[in-house]
């Protein structure tokens, strides 16, 4: 029986001599989120704005879900000179949707890609194919992707904050919608590894490899995207947008991950299936960052958002069962403080969501509970390379 004891605490001394610095990281990722920038606020378009930005849409079979991100740009105002959609070869009427655009606003273009070339992920050879055929008189290029929904002023609301702040590139945290129970449930533990890893978006001062950026509204300077071939140092990416910022920030520009929940909605996946199966698959992020660094972000993620419930319930029962050890409360007591830190993010987070759809809102609340499946996403995902992405297929 002594033994059992000995061997319980050499456990628990264990976990708090790898959960407290750990913890440590935690907040050292999370504290600068309380000093972040505000949240972008939808703008006006002014006179010197005119024509300045072109936006690039790419599209595979997109029909179910482009119309609200067609009318959301078409919304924007006179800064947008053109908006050219680049569609690979889609076989469910996506072109005519835009085609039936197009005779509303002529600022809409329709461009099919060539074949995709060998070592191009379909992504990035769409957003290269957008920006050679762009106008040159656009000093910005703003990449979208079709599950977004843009809120009218966001284009101007991002020209006025890069030449304010002088970013060369921002990407934006999105708002996203949420509508079936699973993905109430799910979505928001996946969502919580990115910020667990890289901090809240808004947050200043991040070094090139831990940069964050979000490929749903990527909006840079042309010079500088020109400056770097365009696309093409992502071209093999499956996670091409976190791939090209943190090359672009390496180079010395201003790169700016920020808030855009008030300006750009985006409704990603239908239901738990198929948000663990799509944005599960890029999580990990491993195209644009070093095994190490992979590795050692999973580490934390498996110690302080992976583990501390299960670890709390079992210490909770130990400590019930009279084992009042003082190791054993330590453990019970750093368990306890992150499992406290996971719930107050749950609401910290909750307006990048918009419930307005779902039955079932208040499984939200309980998305900690998924976090141990959210962790092992992350290590599925990092010991496994994509054979199919959005329609295509890799590697034979």
């Amino acid at each position: 029986m002594l033994t059992v004891e000995l061997l319980k605490n050499a456990l628990f001394l264990g976990l708090l001599l790898v959960q407290i610095p750990a913890t440590a990281i935690l907040l050292t990722r999370l504290l600068p989120g309380a000093f972040r920038r505000p949240p972008l606020q939808p703008k006006a378009a002014r006179p010197e704005f005119l024509g300045a930005v072109s936006v690039i849409v790419p599209t595979l079979n997109e029909a179910e879900r482009i119309i609200p991100c067609l009318d959301g740009l078409s919304r924007q105002s006179y800064e947008v000179r053109e908006i050219t959609v680049v569609d690979s070869n889609s076989q469910d009427g996506t072109p005519d949707l835009v085609k039936a655009v197009q005779q509303t606003d002529p600022r809409f273009r329709l461009l099919n890609d060539p074949p995709l070339p060998e070592g191009w992920i379909g992504r990035p050879w769409a957003l290269q194919n957008g920006f050679l055929a762009s106008s040159e008189k656009s000093k910005w290029i703003l990449g979208i992707d079709a599950d977004t929904q843009p809120i009218p002023g966001l284009v101007a609301s991002l020209l006025e904050t890069a030449l304010a702040e002088e970013y060369d590139l921002i990407t934006l945290s999105p708002r996203f919608i949420l509508k079936y129970p699973g993905e109430l449930w799910l979505q928001p533990a996946l969502l919580m590894t990115l910020l667990y890893r890289f901090g809240a978006a808004g947050e200043r001062g991040n070094s090139p490899q831990r940069i964050m950026a979000n490929g749903q509204c990527f909006f840079c300077r042309r010079s500088v995207l020109a400056s770097v071939g365009g696309y093409i140092h992502a071209r093999h990416s499956f996670c091409d947008d976190v791939t090209l910022a943190r090359y672009i920030a390496a180079q010395g520009a201003k790169v700016g991950f920020l808030d855009g929940a008030r300006v750009l909605r985006v409704r990603m996946y239908e239901g738990a299936t198929e948000t663990w199966r799509e944005w599960g698959r890029s999580l990990d992020l491993k195209d644009a960052t070093p095994p190490a660094q992979v590795w050692g972000d999973w580490l934390l993620l498996l110690t302080v958002q992976g583990l501390p419930i299960p670890l709390l319930i079992l210490l909770l029962v130990e400590v019930s069962g009279g084992n009042f050890t003082r190791v054993a409360l330590a453990a019970l007591g750093i368990n306890f403080l992150l499992v406290l830190i996971r719930f107050g993010l749950n609401w910290a987070i909750a307006p990048s969501y918009d419930f307005t759809p779902a039955k079932t809102p208040w499984l939200f609340w309980l998305s900690p509970f998924a976090d141990p499946l959210a962790v092992l996403r992350i290590f599925l995902s990092s010991t496994q390379q994509p054979k199919q992405w959005r329609g295509r297929s890799y590697g034979g």
